[in-house]
């Protein structure tokens, strides 16, 4: 089984590649940062305030709690491995503590060694200009059902795959992409370091061409 991390700033097109990942070599696309979005605006949860503090974090742009964070995606990562599923993470890590966890909490890295092997994780990193990433992202919308992500100027009422309602997400506004590229530099960058230091091999790939021209650079790897 291997587990595949994507890693790159706002828009560099992490769910979009570990999307096509999950289509062609049957991995389990666990998208963190759309999964913590319906958490962080479940009705369910508006009396609690341990969601009401990482919806105004969610809202500003800024990274959630890391703890937090930890917490929900190592679970869901052993309920994946339980199951025998190979894995791509999208939206996760994105801190250093996500990485390396504490004494009383094994870190994603561990996590995914346990279960799936140090030498069947693979860790890429999609680099885009910050121009391009506020481009992308401001000029986006995503269907509510599927999650495929539509550029707005293409004037459509509704998803061409699946007829889901379009929806532009709050994170996607240029002022609140601003903050989020901040938080990259600052505080997921720092990650790719880290790995280094572990005895990863980063595979550095250039996000700007088509879609597919990525995906083959990354299956080329792969395999």
């Amino acid at each position: 089984m291997i587990a595949v991390i994507i890693i790159g700033p706002p828009g560099s097109g992490k769910g979009t590649q570990a999307e096509l990942l999950a289509k062609n070599l049957g991995l389990i696309h666990l998208d963190t940062g759309v999964y913590l979005e319906q958490v962080v605006y479940n009705p369910r949860f508006k009396n609690n305030k341990e969601i009401q503090r990482e919806q105004k974090f969610f809202k500003t742009g800024k990274l959630l709690t890391p703890s937090w964070v930890l917490k929900i995606v190592s679970r869901e990562i052993e309920e994946l491995a339980k199951a025998k599923m190979e894995v791509v993470l999208s939206g996760s890590p994105r801190t250093l503590y996500e990485v390396i966890g504490d004494k009383n909490h094994l870190g994603i890295i561990k996590i995914l060694e346990k279960n799936y092997g140090k030498k069947n994780i693979f860790v890429f990193e999609l680099k885009v200009l910050p121009v391009v990433s506020i481009k992308r992202n401001s000029g986006r919308l995503l269907c509510s059902i599927c999650g495929m992500p539509i550029l707005s100027k293409a004037v459509l009422n509704s998803c061409p795959f699946c007829g889901g309602k379009l929806r532009k997400r709050v994170l996607d506004k240029p002022e609140i992409i601003k903050v989020r590229l901040r938080e990259y530099e600052s505080r997921t960058k720092p990650i790719i370091k880290e790995l280094k230091k572990r005895d990863y091999k980063i595979v550095a790939i250039d996000g700007i061409p088509l879609p597919y021209k990525v995906h083959q650079k990354i299956i080329g790897f792969l395999k």
